[in-house]
């Protein structure tokens, strides 16, 4: 343990070291971040309630390093390299990842766009996850019910290369493929992505699709040497052994003065292979709206509603609902530090998969903040309060 907390503190001060001088007069190496905690309070986890300090709430708690070189002509070098961690115990978000959010490097020019390559979010997340609550009231727990449609940070990519366009009369394109590397079987596991984003005065609209194929070598979850990954939670556990997850999204904001609404669509689908639990594709569909308003530039408050309807398959004879309803309170301390609170209530009904493939009934993850802790009962409700700042 002595070792490995020397270690992080000899990067952490080479990356300051960097930033105070660096290599080169057109170059810049900028650490930054955020420590976000808060006081949380579930009314049910797996059969019990709860109070508990939770991270990354407002913001997720994480560190990173970004670099820009001017290579001349308007092309500049980049990279980003960021770390997750829980202030509340100093772990990694994910053991053996230090750079479990990104890791990319690549090439920018203003004219011609933009390409990275490593681990990176998705252009489906990128251009549509911004317009929906998992940005304006937070993915804790104004993220779609579990997260099912991955527009909160849930979905990272392997072995990804991005290219983005740049921006034309307001629209803006970006395409990902992540490759599978398997001899001989190039296409196990690799991931497509591709996003269209138009922003035009105060409407802005984007349009999604991800694609994440499994090695599948085992049948109990999504192969860890896919090259997508995504968050599990009740409402898809008994789906995790998909040959394929698919997701499409659209989603749109409208910003009326003080006031900001948005509305959003998403379809996930579960598509069955050979040595998947289930047989038949099973479908997540979801509906959400949210309304923000600023009464100061120091005070905010939003609200929304999110209703997230499954197929009825597999067994399943009275299909998943999930119907959530989320609250954001927010006051500016400055640009840096912001007080918050969020309170969210999620209701389910019907029937779904559990992990061992049999018929159960649909239980709650309100956001996804509880997807490892879903309700015992048909309801959940989730109040924090707590403090982010910015770095």
């Amino acid at each position: 343990m002595k070792k490995a907390g020397l270690g992080l503190g000899t990067f952490l001060a080479t990356g300051a070291a960097l930033v105070a001088s660096p290599a080169f007069a057109q170059s810049s190496v900028t650490l930054y971040g955020a420590v976000d905690d808060a006081i949380t309070y579930v009314n049910n986890q797996k059969g019990h309630s709860n109070v508990y300090l939770r991270q990354g709430n407002l913001y997720a708690s994480k560190f990173g390093l970004q670099g820009k070189e001017d290579l001349g002509g308007g092309t500049f070098a980049i990279f980003d390299l960021q770390n997750g961690f829980d202030p509340n115990s100093g772990a990694l978000s994910s053991s053996g990842l230090i750079f479990n959010r990104q890791a990319y490097v690549g090439l920018q020019n203003k004219q011609f766009g933009q390409v990275t390559a490593g681990r990176q979010y998705t252009p489906y997340y990128q251009f549509v996850g911004p317009l929906t609550g998992s940005n304006w009231l937070t993915g804790a727990t104004g993220a779609h019910p579990g997260d099912i449609d991955g527009l909160d940070t849930t979905v990272r990519i392997n072995n990804s290369l991005i290219y983005t366009s740049p921006t034309w009369y307001g629209l803006q394109a970006s395409a990902m493929y992540a490759f599978g590397g398997i001899a001989g079987s190039t296409g196990k596991g690799q991931t497509w992505s591709a996003a269209l984003r138009y922003a035009n005065g105060p409407f802005t609209l984007g349009a999604g699709y991800l694609r994440m194929d499994n090695v599948q070598s085992t049948t109990t979850a999504f192969d860890s040497t896919s090259t997508g990954s995504f968050g599990t939670s009740s409402l898809n556990t008994g789906y995790v052994s998909a040959n394929a997850v698919q997701h499409v999204a659209v989603a749109g904001n409208y910003a009326l003065g003080n006031f900001t609404l948005g509305a959003s669509y998403s379809n996930v689908e579960y598509i069955a292979g050979g040595k998947s639990i289930f047989h038949t594709t099973a479908v997540f569909n979801t509906w959400a709206a949210l309304a923000v308003y600023r009464f100061t530039p120091a005070f905010d408050v939003g609200g929304g509603f999110a209703y997230t309807l499954a197929s009825q398959a597999n067994g399943v004879t009275s299909a998943a609902r999930y119907q959530q309803y989320s609250l954001k309170e927010s006051y500016h301390l400055s640009k840096r530090t912001t007080l918050y609170a969020l309170q969210a209530y999620q209701h389910a009904s019907g029937q779904t998969l559990s992990a061992t493939g049999t018929v159960i009934n649909a239980a709650p993850a309100v956001g996804d903040s509880q997807n490892s802790t879903p309700s015992s009962t048909r309801s959940q409700f989730v109040g924090m309060a707590g403090i982010a700042f910015l770095f």
